[in-house]
């Protein structure tokens, strides 16, 4: 009776501290959902550590058998499918104790229904049980299995060019950019970072048509870079050189469902410009709001170039010329038995920009795993835990040719 009494208690501790967290602090339905689950079934667990010890003791009612009977099982299930859950955790100690719990649920068990237990219409405690153990399963499935890999959802990010517009003196002019973010899916997101950035191309014109070999040279050119040109006939695309960058959002905010941001970015440049065209890019870096939760705000760390806190791998990447402005915040679980099985993450967002351009980068890991490059599995993982979704739209290219003529 000790020992089933022990396991009994401790279950009914442990469920109840972890559904009350889920009910109250859950980012989802399926998540609160899985609080009140976990509250019934501490609630059955002390029923049935009293009905133990009635059991055993003084058998004033003739059901407590039955009551400590559907207890145990009621603990074994549950504890068997925190370990499931906690396997994926860091913590080695919840995972030994769900353990232990489960190993002692299902002797709790045995033992009770060794004495002989009294069950009236067995028939319809065993159906309830079942429906019961099924209910059970089917949402530890939704919320586990199902819901990370649903079909996610996509905010969109669009551009628009306004007319140029000259300065008084005719030697200067600015194109305006309209930046729009929508979303359209029935969940919220933070803003872990964005970007804006504006390349500047000479494309001169060839006087007679380009050979083959010249066309598998530009496709040799921009395959090992992030531009991609067409293969012209008299077209010659070179490099572009970054003229401009920007965030156009500020970090750590939000932007619900149905919600839509709109900004306007003004790129300038002279009039007697020697490049030919512009091409312009815009990126969102997100983070669904029933993955995580973001301890807000994002906090600026360090920069590239001052040496501290910063990864080897950003570092290679400074010696190329690609320079970094970094952020981090302390990323929540979205429910609490991950919460507190898991060691804390932070999310660290790279601000990147260079000659050849600007993007944003994202890594969650643990304090001090910086350094460690996801394999693709991982990143994977890491996507679906968290909801990360990076949009980008661009290039969307303008040529210069008509503002060049006015001057």
């Amino acid at each position: 009776m000790a020992v089933i009494l022990l396991v009994l208690l401790v279950t009914t501790l442990m469920m109840g501290w972890f559904g009350l967290e889920d009910f109250v602090h859950a980012l989802t339905f399926p998540g609160r959902l899985t609080g009140a689950v976990l509250i019934a079934v501490a609630f059955t667990t002390l029923l049935g550590s009293a009905a133990v010890v009635d059991h055993w003791l003084w058998r004033s009612f003739p059901y407590s058998g039955m009551v400590a009977l559907i207890g145990a099982f009621a603990a074994l299930l549950t504890n068997a499918l925190l370990v499931v859950e906690t396997r994926s955790g860091d913590s080695v100690a919840y995972l030994v104790l769900f353990g232990a719990l489960t190993a002692g649920s299902a002797w709790a068990v045995f033992a009770v229904w060794r004495t002989a237990v009294m069950i009236p219409a067995p028939k319809r405690v065993a159906a309830a049980l079942i429906v019961s153990s099924a209910i059970a399963i089917a949402n530890f499935g939704y919320q586990n299995l199902y819901q990370p890999y649903q079909r996610e959802t996509r905010p969109l990010v669009r551009m628009a060019l306004g007319d140029p517009v000259l300065n008084q003196d005719r030697k200067e002019f600015a194109v305006p950019v309209d930046i729009t973010l929508e979303n359209r899916g029935d969940v919220g997101f933070y803003v872990l970072g964005t970007e804006f950035h504006a390349m500047a191309e000479r494309v001169p014109l060839s006087p007679k048509d380009r050979l083959r070999r010249q066309w598998r040279s530009d496709a040799e050119q921009w395959s090992r870079s992030q531009e991609v040109n067409p293969l012209s006939r008299r077209e010659i695309h070179q490099p572009g050189e970054m003229v401009e960058a920007r965030p156009w959002m500020p970090y750590g905010q939000w932007i619900e469902s149905s919600d839509t941001f709109a900004t306007r970015v003004v790129v300038q440049l002279p009039i007697d410009t020697p490049y030919d065209q512009l091409a312009f890019y815009a990126t969102a870096s997100l983070a669904r709001k029933d993955r995580l939760g973001l301890e807000p705000p994002l906090q600026f760390k360090a920069y590239s170039w001052s040496g501290k806190e910063v990864p080897t791998w950003v570092k290679e990447q400074q010696k190329s010329g690609l320079d970094s402005i970094i952020y981090r915040a302390r990323v929540h679980e979205n429910n609490a038995i991950d919460e507190r099985t898991r060691d804390p993450r932070y999310v660290t967002v790279y601000w990147r920009f260079g000659t050849h351009g600007a993007s944003v980068a994202t890594i969650v890991a643990r304090r001090g795993e910086e350094d460690h490059i996801p394999t693709g599995a991982q990143e994977r993982e890491l996507v679906s835990r968290y909801g990360l979704v990076d949009v980008l739209t661009g290039p969307m290219e303008r040529s210069l040719w008509d503002i060049k003529s006015r001057r």
